[in-house]
């Protein structure tokens, strides 16, 4: 089984009965709990127009989160960057690298993270975005390199900064340019798993090496909730069903706090729909989750899983990190074992 880093997507969630501000410190606290266990990176998610997520500040709360952490790198999960001037991205990123050398990652996706009327309010035209989104990438290549300095226009902070550009992603338009630019992968298989597989192969077998990356990496983000055992994960989870059932009857309010029976809740075709959007989700005690893990790489074979955690009790979410990371370690001990 191939070696795989540990990573972290928050969305900074709202959950009902707390404040936007005990969301902002609960990210920080799990931040700084996942770096003390070994996870490599801390992405955030910019989303718009929704009660249950307050991440939509990106760039903002990826500086809050850095400066309360010391070493984890920090990044965008991404930035939807039609909704953005590419200079003002380059800017924001600049500043956020020359504050915090070396750790700071920009993601880029395409899609609008949110409604419609919302996207429109952003000043988005989808009239050209699938011809804009690669232009864009180019312009954040330009604005970051050194070379920018003889331009008209430059970007300060910026220029010269060494910040890795993540292509996201939940299609396969998405793999063919992460391969065209040589940038390194990351697909949304938390809520969009269909096309994964597909899509990591087109990635892989169309990859152009770069300069700075001259091997293709993926990264898959999958939900993860793990708890002592597999009836108290199970019960965990009925947020993760209960955030995803509000999507689909566009109903935005806050994250709830799990109940015993998600059958009082939704009907048969909402849960089937649900159970297929959250098909790569980990869910059980450490031994259930290990040998979910298991066999996820063994399928995709990924550089890197991130794990987002729909988890309502804060204290719930950290030791749900614990476990995933103590599962990683299991496996890696295994498969060391036996190439030894």
């Amino acid at each position: 089984m191939k070696k795989f880093d540990l990573s972290v997507l928050d969305l900074a969630p709202v959950k009902q009965d707390k404040t936007i501000h005990d969301t902002f410190n609960d990210s920080l606290d799990l931040a700084r709990a996942t770096e003390k266990l070994g996870y490599k990176r801390f992405w955030l998610a910019e989303h718009h127009n929704m009660a249950s997520i307050a991440s939509s500040a990106t760039s903002v709360l990826i500086g809050f989160i850095a400066n309360g952490t010391e070493k984890i790198r920090v990044g965008s999960g991404g930035i939807m960057l039609p909704n953005h001037s590419s200079l003002v991205i380059a800017e924001q990123f600049g500043t956020l690298d020359s504050l915090f050398p070396g750790r700071i990652d920009l993601g880029v996706g395409r899609a609008p993270g949110t409604d419609g009327l919302t996207a429109k309010a952003l000043g988005r035209n989808p009239l050209n975005i699938n011809q804009h989104f690669p232009k864009q990438i180019a312009e954040l290549q330009q604005y970051f390199s050194s070379e920018n300095a003889s331009s008209a226009v430059r970007a300060i902070p910026g220029e010269g900064c060494d910040i890795p550009i993540y292509v996201l992603g939940s299609s396969t338009d998405s793999a063919w340019l992460a391969a065209e630019f040589g940038l390194p992968y990351a697909f949304a298989g938390h809520f969009a798993p269909e096309m994964m597989a597909i899509a990591f192969e087109l990635y892989r077998e169309n990859y152009r090496p770069s300069a700075r990356f001259p091997k293709p990496y993926v990264i898959a983000c999958v939900n993860g909730i793990a708890a002592e055992s597999d009836a108290e994960a199970k019960k965990l989870s009925t947020t993760l069903y209960q955030a995803f059932i509000n999507i689909i009857r566009n109903d935005r309010k806050p994250y709830a706090k799990p109940v015993d029976d998600m059958d009082e809740i939704w009907n048969p075709m909402e849960k089937a729909h649900v159970m297929n959007m959250l098909r790569y989700s980990f869910i059980g005690s450490i031994n259930s989750v290990t040998e979910q893990m298991k066999q996820f790489q063994n399928l995709f074979q990924v550089d890197e899983m991130m794990i987002t955690s729909h988890i309502y009790e804060h204290h719930a979410r950290v030791e749900s990190y614990r476990i995933f990371r103590a599962a990683s370690e299991v496996l890696m001990s295994n498969n060391t074992q036996k190439v030894s």
